[in-house]
């Protein structure tokens, strides 16, 4: 009988080890995902929660924690019944106050100086984007493995709503990276109850696939059939605004006409960046995340922009509470004791969310150091075709972070520079490698294409086989139906078009 009570306990331990190393690692997923100005709404929220953490800078106005009201001692108790209490306590504040270094004051950064340099206006209150359609992921029906998926897809999306990747690499990826091994028709019946989510177009897999989305949301009429084959039949004549052959296609009379174009250019292209004011609120201008310097030696520095983020610390107060505990322990009351436990989980709880706090600081501080080292010659010369091909994998790698991890941190992040304040995710691109092995840039690419194009006689405008020998006398060896998607990508129509 004593090896079963043995067993439990170590069980019930372990699983309270477990839980409590999921919950923490669930916290720094969080923290990681926020963006500077929606971390500092998240501090000053767990402050006024948890009065164990307090400002690094505050005197000695400590909160109180609250004493036990009634009598403790409940007549209807056996003395060993007490006992047992008793023994639960001891057992549950067994660890406090045996070394100093139990019970650390953490910082939650380093202040900057604020110099105006990083003022440039702040977002207004809202949730993220990726923790809206998380919050509407949590009322759609879905399976445990749907949901991973589902989170997946979510965290796959562009800063515009759509999903640029394929299905098939999403498998692939999903199997390598996070052992689950989904068919690209598994992934695609996921992703169609996403794109039943608002705004009407998130999780489109084309511009074309965008609009339909919404355009399937309004009430039956002809207007909506016209706007339907207009998107469907003749999206190419609706992309370049030929509305006289729109209308001559769809055979329907300039006042038709006049209606159809208006509701077409009411259709949003970009659901992700409208999601603010969908979900009622506006983003005014971006405060950046990081603050990159270039330096005249070609060096590259940063620092985390914390300017507006406070110093905490754990309470003074409470912590000498508990330590008072073991210095007074065997003359303590059990109505005492119960009121420790109280400040030991605050206690706790400011020590895991200070420790979490600055997990995100090495988390964001190994991250933009790797983007910086792999994209250094950007950083230099701030020339967008210097960008060399990076994918999540690569930094995944050279940081020894998640995927996951390094995807969270990607998202609503921004980077000043000397050449501009970008999205993390303008870093990010993938490649082509040439048969040397050499690896070019999917925007050193159409860059190219774009300066042949903008060189061309407009009177013998070039086919895309003509600019894919071109590319090829530049190092860019291409196939021309890559030339044909770059192109298109970019929104240059083809050559008898372009005259």
């Amino acid at each position: 009988m004593g090896n079963n009570q043995i067993q439990e306990q170590r069980l019930t331990q372990e699983q309270r080890l477990a839980q409590s190393i999921t919950q923490q690692q669930l916290l720094h997923a969080q923290l990681v995902e926020l963006p500077i100005t929606q971390l500092v709404e998240r501090v000053n929220a767990e402050m006024d929660d948890n009065p164990a953490i307090e400002l690094a800078s505050s005197g000695d106005d400590y909160a109180d924690f609250p004493e036990n009201s009634g009598n403790t001692e409940n007549t209807d108790h056996s003395d060993y019944e007490d006992e047992e209490r008793q023994s639960a306590l001891d057992e549950a504040l067994e660890s406090i106050g045996r070394d100093d270094e139990e019970l650390p004051v953490y910082y939650g950064g380093e202040r900057q100086q604020d110099d105006g340099n990083t003022e440039q206006g702040v977002m207004a209150q809202s949730d993220s984007f990726y923790d809206q359609l998380l919050e509407q992921m949590t009322m759609a029906r879905l399976s445990e493995r749907e949901r991973y998926i589902m989170e997946y897809l979510i965290g796959s999306l562009d800063d515009d709503g759509l999903l640029r990747k394929s299905l098939s690499q999403l498998s692939d990826e999903l199997a390598i990276y996070h052992n689950l091994d989904a068919s690209s028709s598994e992934i695609e019946h996921v992703l169609l109850q996403l794109q039943q989510f608002d705004p009407a177009g998130i999780g489109a897999r084309s511009l074309q696939e965008c609009l339909l989305l919404q355009i399937d949301r309004r009430e039956p009429s002809r207007l909506k059939e016209l706007m339907q084959k207009a998107i469907e039949q003749y999206f190419d004549l609706f992309t370049k605004k030929h509305w006289k052959q729109l209308r001559s296609a769809l055979r329907i009379t300039e006042l038709q006409a006049e209606a159809l174009i208006r509701e077409l250019r009411k259709l949003n292209p970009k659901p992700g960046t409208s999601m603010g004011e969908t979900m009622g609120h506006s983003v005014q201008q971006i405060t950046p995340d990081f603050i990159v310097d270039t330096h005249d030696d070609g060096s590259v520095t940063f620092v985390l922009n914390h300017s507006d983020v406070p110093e905490l610390t754990v309470s003074q107060s409470f912590v000498d509470t508990l330590r008072e505990y073991q210095a007074d322990k065997e003359h303590m009351s059990r109505q005492m004791k119960e009121a420790l436990l109280y400040t030991k989980t605050k206690v706790d709880a400011a020590q895991n969310f200070i420790a979490a706090i600055r997990q995100r600081q090495h988390t964001l501080t190994i991250t933009m150091q790797a983007i910086i080292q792999w994209q250094h010659r950007f950083f230099e010369e701030g020339d967008e075709a210097l960008l060399r091909p990076m994918i999540l994998k690569d930094i995944a790698e050279r940081t020894g972070l998640d995927l996951s991890t390094i995807s969270r941190v990607s998202n609503s992040k921004y980077a000043q520079t000397r050449w501009g304040t970008f999205p993390l995710r303008f870093f990010f691109s993938d490649g082509l490698k040439t048969a040397e092995g050499d690896e070019l840039s999917t925007r050193e690419i159409k860059a190219a294409i774009r300066d042949i194009i903008q060189h061309e006689d407009k009177q013998k405008p070039l086919s895309d086989e003509i600019i894919q020998r071109m590319l090829g006398e530049q190092g860019f060896p291409i196939a021309r139906r890559t030339v044909s998607k770059y192109r298109e990508q970019m929104g240059i129509p083809i050559a008898r078009l372009r005259r």
